[in-house]
């Protein structure tokens, strides 16, 4: 399960698929209707936030809108209602951590999207997320690297 902080527009067609599924599993999860990824790290900060099962459908509003954007048909019914004015926080480290995951990911799966995105250093944050400083967040499982201090170190401090 990956529930990115950036912006869904950068998203290729697989990826907006994908992001869609697994943020109305987190729902179900979050609304305790399934068993199974209940201790999930992608699921810490929206457990963390005042009101999580409207900051899910808040998230799932987003990417539906991105897809409808597209011409993609989502179902609209299977997001609950929500507060607009919900926002939850996310680390500019975390932010740039998922963007060179995502880069180096979509690089192997699809190589004429990632050059589309491959020059852009930052990308917006989803709507829901105020980014402020700060490193990874410590529930996210570092992929690209093995030493998560290396990479905050090196790679973040330009962004931190």
């Amino acid at each position: 399960m990956r529930l990115w902080t950036f912006h869904p527009q950068y998203l290729d067609a697989r990826g907006l698929t994908a992001v869609w599924r697994e943020a109305l599993l987190a729902r179900q999860v979050l609304l305790g209707q399934t068993r199974g990824y209940t201790h999930h790290p992608q699921l810490i900060r929206f457990r963390k936030s005042k009101q999580p099962i409207d900051c899910i459908h808040y998230y799932l509003q987003i990417v539906y809108e991105e897809a409808n954007r597209r011409g993609y048909i989502f179902d609209r019914d299977k997001i609950g209602d929500y507060l607009k004015w919900l926002h939850m926080t996310a680390t500019k480290g975390q932010l740039f951590y998922e963007w060179n995951y995502f880069k180096k990911k979509i690089q192997i799966r699809n190589n004429d999207h990632y050059q589309r995105i491959k020059n852009l250093d930052v990308p917006d944050p989803h709507p829901l997320f105020r980014i402020i400083s700060g490193p990874i967040e410590t529930w996210e499982k570092i992929t690209l690297v093995q030493n998560r201090k290396c990479f905050n170190g090196l790679f973040l401090s330009a962004f931190i």
